[in-house]
């Protein structure tokens, strides 16, 4: 699926911005001046798209400047082609989405190709799209180090035949069916092998985290209460997980993976409610597309050595994919110390002797 390695330098982009609000836009382009586009998601599926993402991308944008427009559809696909149909009207020279699914992505990309407006997918790769380039983390790799760490937990735990409840992310995702992927290829030769069962593997729509809980709960239900480790899809889903779990007192018994480093994600860690998150550098990931989004706008064309195989159409996508890392207790502080979240965010009072304890400083 992946070939080559990183070819795009990943620019040192350090402008310092406050946190934006929902729509950040500057003054519209015309036909000569760069004009960048982004439409993001949502914000309750994961804090990460407003607090860094929209941020990121600003200070790149900001520190270049270039006129840009960030927008967020809030899970409505009807918003998503609104925004790109007013960015397309008001003159934008790229355009760089977030999908919420592949058809409604599709669509936005196809309108944009019309109008001769190269588009870059970030994060999520729109099957069947026409983006000229793909941005994102190996997300096979992210589902290897979450299954990985499940393993690794349960084995410290002397788990023996564990059950374990897969809570995947939105089936509409393509990241989702990678992650998953990733976890699975780790979890099937236990299964096989008859060293692990699987007690239960469902998708959550629209990674919504209150209906991951209602779901989890009927999993730990219909399993009479014997679910040994959770294979959840990030830090929502399994913070929705561990809520169930703080129900049934069986929270720090049941290794509870995650992903996206969220603050939320790291306090359940020091606290031993989860077992460990996946760390992805979003920075690196806003630099690289901010850098290609704005040679785009430029009319200049960079070369990346990597490509993704979509799976409809057959294409290989021109790609940049970064390197995830798995976080336990004794590494959160790399998170803190790459500046991704802060200590006075995460190392509030009820958290301020563990993280001592994981050496924060």
């Amino acid at each position: 699926m992946r070939k080559g390695i990183l070819a795009v330098a990943m620019t040192g982009l350090m402008a310092v911005s406050g946190l934006a609000a929902c729509a950040e836009d500057t003054e519209p382009g015309d036909a000569k001046t760069p004009f960048i586009g982004v439409i993001l998601p949502d914000s309750k599926s994961s804090a990460r798209w407003e607090t860094a993402d929209r941020k990121y991308l600003k200070e790149a944008f900001e520190k270049a400047g270039v006129k840009y427009d960030i927008q967020n559809a809030q899970d409505d696909k009807t918003a998503f082609q609104s925004i790109a149909d007013q960015m397309i009207t008001k003159g934008v020279t790229v355009l760089v989405i977030v999908n919420l699914d592949s058809g409604t992505g599709k669509a936005v990309l196809d309108k944009a190709a019309a109008q001769g407006i190269p588009t870059i997918d970030y994060d999520r790769l729109t099957l069947g799209g026409n983006a000229k380039y793909y941005v994102s983390f190996d997300n096979v790799a992210v589902g290897r180090l979450q299954g990985e760490g499940l393993v690794k937990c349960l084995t410290e735990k002397g788990a023996k035949t564990p059950a374990i409840a897969q809570l995947n992310g939105s089936p509409t995702d393509n990241n989702a069916t990678l992650f998953k992927e990733g976890g699975v290829s780790v979890l099937k030769p236990k299964y096989d092998a008859k060293e692990y069962t699987l007690a239960a593997d469902q998708p959550v729509p629209g990674w919504d985290n209150a209906q991951g809980g209602v779901i989890f709960e009927q999993m730990l239900t219909q399993a009479n209460g014997k679910i040994d480790g959770v294979l959840a899809a990030n830090d929502g889903l399994g913070n929705a997980a561990i809520s169930v779990l703080k129900k049934n007192k069986l929270n720090g018994k049941v290794p509870v993976t995650g992903q996206d480093a969220t603050v939320q994600g790291l306090q359940n860690i020091l606290l031993g409610d989860q077992c460990m998150t996946v760390y992805k550098a979003v920075k690196k990931e806003a630099d690289a597309t901010a850098e290609l989004a704005i040679a785009l706008a430029k009319g200049e064309t960079k070369t990346v050595s990597q490509t993704t195989k979509d799976s409809e159409t057959g294409k290989d996508v021109p790609s940049v994919l970064l390197e995830p890392q798995a976080i336990y207790f004794n590494n959160v502080k790399d998170v803190v110390t790459d500046g991704y979240v802060t200590k006075a965010e995460l190392c509030t009072a009820d958290f301020a002797a563990k993280c001592t304890e994981a050496g924060i400083s």
